[in-house]
């Protein structure tokens, strides 16, 4: 990062635009390696031709829409399958949400939905995910299947089966694809799988050969049903950090149109060390932007206008980052309840709740910043645009590594051994 700082201020100073453009798409790439990024191909150009002739407030704009589109994005998930396949347990755990708790979706032996049935997310309230009837019903006819869910309004489907896949699931998926949709084939409770096959030949169980097996029969039976190359995923809706939901989540996240995959990876409980890392990342990537923005603004004299990020400002910044891994206060109770332990026991685990500890030096750097940006505001330059970008990726960078190591950290004492 403090290379291509260096490089970027003085490729500005010296307006090499085209090595100032040449080095925001390497950083770029790289800086999105895992996460594909929350800016579309249309977006990069605008912004790349922008920096290729040095017009830093397109460049503004640009960051601006993105980052805007990001934080206001809407999703809407269909999770669909019959009775029994564990459709309520996976919508659940997307939400982090135990059967218990208030706003569980509910599920039982019998058919518990025979309607499109919608449950928002408990902390973004733009991400809905819908619980759909499975396919076949009087009501739900393959043919008319899509029109009647209304299958514009999804972003991606999830096809659920705990056994095998079906022909109409495989009519389905065809109809999904032509409709330009992505679509996953999910196998559940591989756990249960797991368990009755050790349980009926204990002397020669292996775990990794049941498991290809099952893999092998979906395969199989996806392919003899007319569904070329299918996308299988071996999930527990138990154990969401093992077998392949890390993988399910991140391919998911690849998929989606850009701007959608802030929302998406903030929405996914910090479950597991995958979920945690791609939540840190795109969070590290609007920062970075955020950054590359007010430094954009400070480069031009008089330009920058905005407030120092002062304590206030970074405890909010620490108190959203806590709530964005699980850490808040409501989070930590509902765990310590889990648990049957104490909230104090769990908090004890967690450096990110001494605040004053760890914004004590922030502090201090934030007001040096402060002040030798506001001196430098008037004329611009390349230390103006320094101090700006300090203040804005540094500082916010430190709180974000705290409370996501803090997040791995729980992560471990809390975990389930999986089966």
């Amino acid at each position: 990062m403090c290379d291509f700082f260096s490089d970027y201020l003085k490729n500005l100073k010296e307006k090499d635009f085209k090595k100032l453009t040449d080095d925001f798409m390497s950083h770029y790439v790289k800086l999105t390696d895992k996460t594909k990024g929350i800016i579309s191909l249309e977006k990069l150009k605008r912004i790349k031709e922008a920096f290729s002739v040095g017009n830093l407030q397109a460049v503004v704009d640009a960051i601006q829409e993105i980052l805007s589109a990001a934080e206001n994005a809407v999703l809407e998930v269909a999770v669909i399958g019959e009775s029994g396949t564990g459709k309520s347990s996976f919508i659940n755990a997307l939400r982090g949400l135990g059967h218990e708790e208030e706003g569980a979706a509910k599920g039982g032996v019998v058919e518990t939905t025979m309607k499109k049935t919608p449950y928002k997310h408990p902390q973004y309230p733009n991400v809905t995910f819908w619980d759909l009837p499975g396919v076949g019903t009087r009501t739900f006819a393959p043919d008319t299947y899509l029109e009647a869910v209304g299958f514009a309004t999804f972003d991606f489907f999830i096809i659920i089966s705990s056994s095998r896949f079906t022909c109409n699931d495989a009519l389905l998926a065809r109809k999904i694809q032509e409709a330009g949709k992505s679509f996953y084939f999910v196998r559940s409770k591989v756990d249960s799988d797991l368990y009755n096959e050790q349980t009926a030949k204990p002397l020669s169980f292996q775990r990794e050969r049941v498991l290809q097996e099952i893999q092998d029969y979906c395969l199989a039976n996806l392919c003899d049903i007319g569904v070329p190359d299918p996308r299988i995923f071996l999930v527990s809706n138990f154990h969401v950090h093992e077998f392949d939901f890390p993988d399910l989540q991140r391919t998911m996240l690849e998929e989606l149109p850009a701007h959608k995959r802030h929302v998406f990876v903030l929405m996914l409980p910090a479950l597991s060390e995958a979920s945690i890392e791609l939540k840190r990342s795109i969070l590290k990537e609007m920062i970075w932007l955020e950054a590359l923005k007010l430094s954009a603004v400070a480069f031009i004299p008089l330009g920058s206008i905005f407030k120092s990020f002062d304590l206030p400002e970074q405890e909010a910044c620490l108190q959203l980052y806590r709530k964005y891994f699980g850490l808040d206060d409501e989070s930590i109770e509902v765990i310590a309840k889990k648990l049957h332990t104490s909230v104090q026991d769990i908090k004890g685990y967690l450096r990110c709740l001494d605040s004053s500890a760890l914004l004590q030096d922030a502090s201090k750097a934030a007001k040096a910043i402060y002040c030798a940006a506001k001196i430098c505001a008037v004329t611009g330059g390349p230390i103006s645009s320094t101090m700006y970008f300090l203040k804005a990726y540094f500082i916010r960078s430190k709180i974000l590594d705290a409370v996501a190591q803090d997040a791995k950290v729980l992560l471990h004492k809390t975990l389930r051994p999986p089966f």
